[in-house]
């Protein structure tokens, strides 16, 4: 029996191994020698050198005439399939209905593309009275709290390409209607961390968002809590960007984020999720 445990887990120390060298080498865009991912990694000289030339070998990793280690073709290759957005619904579907309990008011996941928020999962409130909208639905950016969530921590420059093809029309009497109140509502929403859409998209609906971001610090998607003005009032904004802005983090950690890495992409948030009472 001792001797079955001992080589059942062997595989698994493996992997772990050649996984840790993988990300090491994923990390440094310029490559990585030997010692430097033995450094990294923990893992001593020599057997590190035997992983990397098996992955060589392969074509996971390619090798330069100076010795550096970087990601190979048949990586890049396997990466290049992958389906991001089912990862990223995956990961996140746990913690927004964490978010849905606390709050018992319609959260929604969303992403940007193609100038407008998609809605990419949508868990319905419980209350019969209530805000939903329809996965696959889109709704322009300067109108909508996942919207601005999302503009407001994209780098400068794409930040930039996005205002110049906004359009601004109303979707209701209180939506932002020109490019200088949308750049001031942009600003403070990157100092708070939070978005809020106060009857601009649906009159009689509150809208409360915070930003997901990758591991390199990028904005990928967005969540929110959305409710009628009845029961989401705005007393109960701060709780609820506290939740908001806690379940988003908490999703990014998943997804490789670490704010000491990306401080400047990133608002401080929450620790806790706060209780919110319908």
């Amino acid at each position: 029996m001792p001797k079955i445990r001992k080589s059942a887990a062997a595989p698994v120390g493996v992997i772990s191994k050649v996984l840790r060298i993988l990300e090491a080498i994923q990390g440094a865009p310029s490559g990585l020698g030997l010692k430097a991912i033995s450094d990294l990694t923990g893992i001593n000289k020599s057997t590190a050198h035997r992983f990397l030339k098996h992955l060589e070998r392969e074509n996971y990793l390619i090798s330069t005439e100076d010795g550096a280690y970087l990601i190979g073709p048949r990586f890049w290759q396997m990466t290049a399939h992958v389906n991001h957005r089912a990862t990223l619904q995956a990961i996140a579907r746990p913690v927004l209905w964490d978010l849905w309990k606390a709050t018992q008011e319609t959260v929604n996941l969303a992403v940007l593309d193609r100038e407008t928020v998609l809605y990419s999962d949508v868990i319905e409130s419980p209350h019969e009275f209530r805000l939903a909208s329809r996965v696959g639905t889109r709704r322009p950016l300067h109108a909508t709290a996942l919207g601005k969530v999302l503009t407001a921590f994209l780098p400068e420059e794409q930040k930039q390409n996005i205002l110049k093809t906004i359009t601004f029309q109303a979707s209701t009497p209180k939506t932002i209607m020109n490019l200088v109140q949308f750049r001031q509502e942009l600003e403070k929403i990157h100092q708070q961390g939070y978005a809020v859409d106060n009857e601009e998209a649906v009159t009689g609906a509150r809208c409360v968002s915070a930003p997901i971001f990758d591991a390199e610090g990028l904005p990928i998607a967005a969540i929110s809590v959305s409710g009628p003005v009845t029961r989401v009032t705005a007393n109960q904004v701060p709780a609820l960007a506290g939740a908001v802005t806690s379940a988003a983090h908490a999703i990014s950690v998943e997804l490789g984020f670490s704010p000491r890495s990306a401080e400047s992409a990133s608002p401080q948030l929450p620790d806790k999720v706060s209780p919110v009472r319908s």
